[in-house]
């Protein structure tokens, strides 16, 4: 069946935009299951864990990632043309195995600032039932949207129960952890990420509403936040939300009274996040109140401040445009980081695009290793002009940090067939000692789509292949 049988309802959609989760199941037979289930055991016994290279090793697992189901969800908040990212790993746990502490997933050890746009995405995929005593994967119900746990009534743990085919789509940064095996049998789960290669241009999944339905009885309401969501998902273009636009009057910045905006401007340091994020969002929707305020906060040298305001610039769009090229010159590592992020998170008209990449491209110089990653990942996200971009992304290939590599070669991705006057960089970046480097510049390689470039690709995954029939019991 085609993948667009399968894309999600307007109500998955709000689900998990506003949850950050959805449990779904694939349709493959019991017989799969048992067959992948026994090698998997097998393996684990005798070589141990293959970590990312558990794809090649059983070649049952790709055919989960391309089920239709699971293509069809991560179509749905991804976008058609997302990518499988090099990681992939099966936990397998043992009986006695403890619970973990709850935690986000991080990118490579580095740090970077969250997108709540879903840029990333993961599943979560259980080729065995699981039941509660099998410690399942627990979930916080929502807190995509927060950097630390609110650690209070509001936090709602869900556990992933279910049959064996059972798959939770994930927002990249929940809140989750596994849970004891209290069981007397293996327990597995299959982790597989992805990433989106384009700003949205419409809505991916079936679609049927233009509106937000607002989301009732919940933990924290946060419609506000969600709706801003559902409206990038949809494709509406932040680049509209010009104060000298003919807007809405809430756009423009009517119906706020300026104390309202100060008050909700010194929420964005509250260390009680859902009100942080909510008042960034809120601050938002009204650009020509707001964005005074948020140009203090942004350089306030307060890192939450500057955070929330980075989330609240990137949602205005153009009206935030020369405030945020401003702060990529300010003396803090954090505003030039946030800066850099809303840049590349808001959007802009054509007429805009060059002076912001220009601006944004200056900044893979910058000093800081926090502000480069940030910067290399925002010219991914903006795609041109390419005669700009490119040379940065090129510099930033050789950089000493391997995020920042790591980053370039997935904004090389990003650009697909503009990024092939960069072919020899990303030829060059195939010797990289970063695995996730080598990894995505092959895939750079394969999205460039000229014949030269299928070839360079083609030629390193020739020599480097894996064969899933070498074990230590059959070398040859």
């Amino acid at each position: 069946m085609s993948v667009s049988s399968h894309l999600l309802t307007d109500d998955q959609m709000q689900q998990f935009i506003s949850r950050g989760y959805l449990v779904l199941k694939t349709d493959f037979p019991k017989e799969f299951h048992e067959g992948l289930n026994a090698k998997l055991n097998e393996v684990m016994e005798k070589e141990g864990n293959p970590g990312n290279n558990i794809l090649p090793r059983l070649s049952e697992v790709g055919e989960i990632v391309h089920n239709p189901v699971v293509r069809g969800a991560l179509t749905s908040v991804l976008g058609h043309g997302y990518t499988i990212h090099p990681h992939r790993h099966c936990h397998f746990t043992y009986p006695g195995r403890k619970v973990q502490g709850w935690h986000k997933d991080s990118y490579w050890g580095h740090q970077k600032v969250r997108n709540h746009h879903n840029w990333w995405a993961m599943i979560f995929y259980y080729p065995q039932a699981v039941d509660d005593s099998m410690g399942p994967s627990g979930l916080l119900e929502g807190t995509q949207y927060y950097t630390k746990r609110a650690g209070d009534s509001t936090e709602k743990p869900v556990f992933l129960e279910g049959p064996e085919g059972t798959f939770a789509l994930i927002h990249y940064d929940l809140w989750h952890r596994g849970g004891a095996n209290l069981s007397q049998k293996n327990r597995a789960m299959m982790k597989f990420q992805f990433v989106r290669m384009e700003s949205p241009s419409g809505p991916a999944w079936n679609n049927k509403n233009d509106d937000w339905s607002p989301v009732e009885n919940t933990q924290v309401d946060h419609n506000v936040v969600w709706s801003h969501q559902w409206n990038w998902h949809r494709g509406h273009s932040n680049a509209q939300h010009s104060g000298d636009s003919p807007q809405t009057d809430r756009q423009n910045g009517h119906g706020m009274e300026r104390a309202e905006a100060a008050e909700l401007a010194e929420k964005l340091a509250s260390r009680y996040e859902p009100e942080g994020v909510e008042s960034a969002y809120r601050l938002a929707s009204y650009p020509a109140k707001a964005v005074p305020f948020l140009a203090d906060a942004l350089t306030s040298g307060d890192a939450t401040a500057s955070r929330n305001a980075g989330y609240a610039l990137s949602a205005i769009g153009s009206a935030g445009r020369e405030t945020l090229i401003d702060a990529l010159k300010h003396d803090t590592d954090a505003a030039r980081m946030h800066a850099a992020f809303a840049l590349g998170e808001s959007g802009h008209s054509e007429a805009e695009g060059a002076d912001v990449a220009g601006a944004v491209a200056a900044a893979v110089a910058d000093p800081s290793v926090v502000v480069r990653r940030t910067a290399v990942e925002a010219l991914g996200q903006l795609q041109g002009p390419a005669e700009q971009i490119l040379p940065a992304l090129e510099k930033a290939m050789r950089d000493d940090d391997g995020q920042v590599r790591f980053t370039a070669a997935l904004s090389m991705q990003r650009l697909g067939p503009k990024a092939a006057p960069a072919i020899p960089a990303l030829q060059d970046a195939l010797r990289d000692e970063n695995r996730y480097v080598r990894a995505n510049s092959v895939d750079a390689l394969r999205r460039i789509g000229t014949a030269e470039s299928f070839n360079i690709a083609m030629d390193f995954l020739s020599a480097h292949r894996w064969c899933p029939s070498t074990t230590p019991d059959n070398l040859f």
